[in-house]
């Protein structure tokens, strides 16, 4: 990119800024070490494309400025692990919103697919699902207890099982994102599949709503997060296909830490998606509006946490600075 553009495309967030500074506002620690981070992108880019010219220069000085602002009132909080998940990760998150509407249509599309072909084809569901499965949930259902499947295991198993299974599920769609972001569609598109012929499976059989209101218990949250950690890999993945004025190996760095943030952020969902389907699933004589109501507070849990809490912490910084 030519220095000329370089400057164009950046010049009215290096003044905006520029006058941070010089109006000395108080900003949030985690503001201004945002800000730093960003501007010490940018003279990293500068230095190694225009290494002596005057925006060098330019943005060293700002870089320095903010540096001392941020060292200066920066405090260490007492618990790193609270604030990393209230205040770190959901402002940074909204600049992912876009990959994560497409990792919610890529896998919502393929759930459809799943759902068709299995109603096409009566042997998709046995391809899929497995026939010792579909023959056990066949039994099940004859003996009138369609969701025995859940009262298998002791609970604890159950719990630490599963639980422990869609946390390598979640590093698995982050890690498939070297692959250009195809290894996680992949990932997104067996795991929806799947989903698909397997609600189809019970509607079916005439079981849809017995189904539906005992699998999303935990399947809200469980679903919803797979489709966030799609979201990660498929941040990594534009971080390869698209740098924009960073290098490739820069931008797939950055890919990569905004990714395993998003990865981290999910852990403690699948833990309750767990605990859910581990404890609470297996009650199958709940019910019909406990389990609607735990449905749809995971549901708004999910809503609020990486939707619009994120931009409600962009919107109240922006009210701060002035900035956007």
């Amino acid at each position: 990119m030519r220095e000329a553009a370089f400057v164009r495309q950046n010049k009215d967030k290096w003044v905006k800024y520029e006058r941070l500074l010089q109006n000395n506002r108080n900003l949030s620690p985690e503001r201004l070490s945002n800000i730093y981070v960003e501007l010490s992108d940018d003279l990293s880019y500068s230095k190694t494309f225009y290494p002596k010219s005057n925006t060098t220069r330019y943005l060293n000085g700002l870089a320095s400025g903010i540096h001392q602002r941020v060292y200066k009132s920066k405090k260490e909080s007492g618990n790193r692990f609270i604030t990393f998940f209230t205040k770190e990760f959901p402002s940074q998150f909204h600049k992912h919103q876009k990959q994560l509407l497409l990792s919610f249509l890529i896998f919502t599309v393929f759930c459809v697919v799943g759902a068709y072909s299995s109603a096409t084809d009566a042997a998709f569901v046995r391809s899929i699902m497995g026939d010792a499965y579909v023959n056990m949930t066949l039994e099940n259902i004859e003996n009138n207890d369609p969701m025995a499947v859940y009262k298998k295991a002791s609970e604890t198993d159950m719990f630490l099982g599963i639980t422990i299974n869609n946390i390598k599920v979640s590093l698995m769609a982050f890690s498939l994102g070297v692959l250009a972001g195809l290894g996680t569609v992949f990932l997104l598109m067996q795991n929806a599949v799947m989903l698909g012929s397997f609600q189809f499976f019970f509607y079916d059989k005439g079981l849809l709503w017995e189904s539906a209101r005992t699998i999303w218990i935990h399947g809200t949250i469980e679903i919803s997060v797979i489709i966030v950690a799609g979201c990660a890999g498929l941040v990594v993945g534009k971080s390869i296909l698209f740098p924009g004025t960073y290098s490739r190996l820069k931008s797939f760095t950055m890919g990569i830490k905004d990714g395993l943030k998003i990865v981290i952020s999910t852990i403690p969902f699948f833990i309750i998606a767990g605990f859910l389907e581990g404890f609470v699933t297996r009650i199958t004589s709940m019910p019909d509006w406990l389990a609607i109501l735990i449905i749809f507070t995971s549901l708004a849990l999910i809503l609020f946490y990486y939707v619009y809490y994120p931009l409600h912490l962009l919107k109240k910084s922006s009210n701060e600075s002035g900035i956007y």
